[in-house]
């Protein structure tokens, strides 16, 4: 049955379904929703895999009252400008796994749950290493760098939150990899993001887990004291740490973690601003300096300073989860997700500009070029302040670190809890039942903690990484818009997303070669399986 024959046959009254068609020529439509419903795409597709087989809606085996045929709700002489409005009011048929996965499973969202989830997940621990960036560019190009970065990055953020729903098609794209899959077709478009989003949550979680079992075991001996007998061991703290994030992940949904992220937030704003409140009330250090570390070689400075600004990218990441955090929201064409999306998309990376800007130039001015490269304000606070400030301050930080790093995994976790889960729904054609759920993130947390145990050195790939994933976060938004809104050729948006995309790959694959080239140049401590 063809679209407009859909729209058409709409009853004016419903009808009970238990009666018998009337005639044998007509034929009983499709199931459908209605027509306020955008189609999401994920319905039928693995949401990471993006596979070929749709899983099937049951069927409904009562049969169906035929549909009293109407006329067109527009006259036939304005039907070219009714076809806008006609495509954006298309029927498209249910299918229940939408509503079997974790990230679509609840659509009560709000533009309150959006920002505590974009800002539980786009300020972290890897927002302590900025000053580090400043070491290697100094004040002027530190702070030009990072104004850039974050303008650019709020930029594609804004490219993400419209292109999350299509009036024209009525499709919405829950998930980024599924966008990434339309916009560049299936193999090239899992060819290009696949890694830096599977990187981006899962090894965002294995970092996550390496940052707080660490951390705990600081509070530990900060709240113990001298006192303490037969300490736990790093890998022990990690497994504690894991086991945390592990029960509090048993969480259905992501709209049920809003709470959490929540928490995670304030958390994560309050140990930013007492590190730097602390850091510039105790004054610089001795001998700080602030002229640029300069490499030996010309070569070796260039490759620095390209480290230093994957430092910077690295420090904005969470692009990678806002599709999803906007699938939660329910949406239509008169009150479309993106309004309320990115309204708390403003608030909460306002608070991100608030937190960032004042940790990177506070930090850079008390510490200068003696900010610790691994680990950096946060380090540097225990290294330096140790013995002037006072331990409650030193505690609570560290506890704040703790609850953020939890809370965060649940956030980046759930999108690799939505992956395993629909492989088994597109399979058995039915919800994952709960015990298996509790299992699949289980083995995944408890996967995680084998990696943070096996490479403990992994933040010291920061600079390296945020080259891999930049992409994902300056790039491939600007191609996506030009691929699907098409803007006119020529026209300001269509050189502004030519330019920031090929930039931003050619940006991507130079920071990569120079991250590469830092590791081995300066070494890196490959303890496997010895974490500090």
């Amino acid at each position: 049955m063809s679209e407009q024959n859909e729209i058409r046959s709409a009853p004016l009254t419903p009808r009970p379904g238990s009666v018998a068609p009337t005639s044998p020529l007509v034929s009983t439509p499709p199931v459908s929703c209605p027509p306020s419903q955008f189609h999401s795409p994920s319905l039928s597709r693995s949401p990471l895999l993006h596979g070929e087989h749709a899983a099937e809606a049951p069927r409904n085996k009562t049969p169906k009252t035929p549909r009293t045929p109407r006329l067109s709700l527009t006259p036939r002489f304005i039907t070219p400008l009714g076809s806008p409005m006609r495509k954006a009011l298309r029927m498209t048929k249910l299918d229940p796994q939408d509503a079997w996965l974790p990230i679509t499973e609840s659509r009560n969202g709000n533009q309150y749950y959006a920002a505590f989830h974009t800002l539980c997940s786009g300020i972290g621990v890897q927002a302590l290493v900025l000053p580090v960036a400043f070491t290697i560019l100094g004040w002027t190009w530190g702070i030009i760098g990072l104004t850039l970065a974050f303008v650019w990055q709020l930029y594609t953020l804004w490219l993400l939150v419209q292109l999350h729903e299509s009036t024209e098609t009525g499709m919405r794209y829950c998930r980024y990899l599924q966008l990434s899959c339309v916009t560049f077709g299936d193999k090239l478009g899992k060819l290009l993001a696949m890694f830096p989003i599977m990187y981006l949550s899962g090894g965002t979680c294995v970092a996550l887990i390496i940052i707080g079992g660490s951390t705990s075991k600081q509070f530990y001996q900060i709240v113990c004291g001298p006192t303490c007998s037969q300490p736990l061991t790093s890998v022990e703290w990690y497994l504690v740490f894991t086991c945390a994030a592990v029960l509090l992940s048993q969480l259905p949904n992501l709209n049920s973690i809003a709470g959490v992220s929540l928490i995670g937030a304030i958390t994560a704003v309050a140990y930013c601003t007492m590190i730097w409140v602390v850091s510039v009330a105790e004054g610089r250090l001795p001998g700080v300096s602030y002229n640029p570390v300069r490499g030996k070689t010309q070569i070796e400075h260039i490759f620095d300073v390209l480290n230093a600004l994957g430092i910077i990218a690295f420090a904005f990441r969470g692009h990678n989860l806002i599709l999803e955090i906007q699938a939660t929201m329910p949406s239509d064409e008169k009150h479309p997700s993106r309004v309320p999306m990115w309204k708390g998309v403003k608030v909460s990376y306002t608070i991100i500009a608030a937190c960032l800007f004042p940790l990177a130039i506070g930090g850079y001015w008390a510490y200068g070029q003696k900010i610790p490269a691994d680990g950096g304000m946060l380090t540097a606070l225990y290294v330096f302040h140790s013995q002037d400030v006072s331990q409650s301050v030193l505690g609570l930080t560290s506890l704040f670190v703790i609850v953020n790093a939890v809370s965060s995994f649940q956030i980046y976790g759930m999108p690799m809890f939505d992956d395993m889960e629909s492989k088994y729904t597109i399979r058995k054609k039915e919800p994952c039942p709960w015990w298996l759920r509790a299992v699949f993130r289980a083995m995944f947390g408890y996967g995680c903690f084998f990696v943070a145990v096996a490479i403990p050195f992994l933040g010291s790939l920061a600079g390296l990484i945020g080259g891999i994933a930049l992409p994902v976060t300056l790039a491939y938004p600007c191609f996506m818009w030009l691929k699907i809104k098409k803007p006119k050729m020529y026209s300001g948006m269509w050189w502004l997303n030519w330019v920031l995309g090929v930039l931003g790959m050619g940006l991507s694959g130079i920071l990569i070669a120079a991250g590469v080239y830092v590791v081995i140049d300066t070494g890196i401590e490959a303890s496997f399986f010895k974490p500090h």
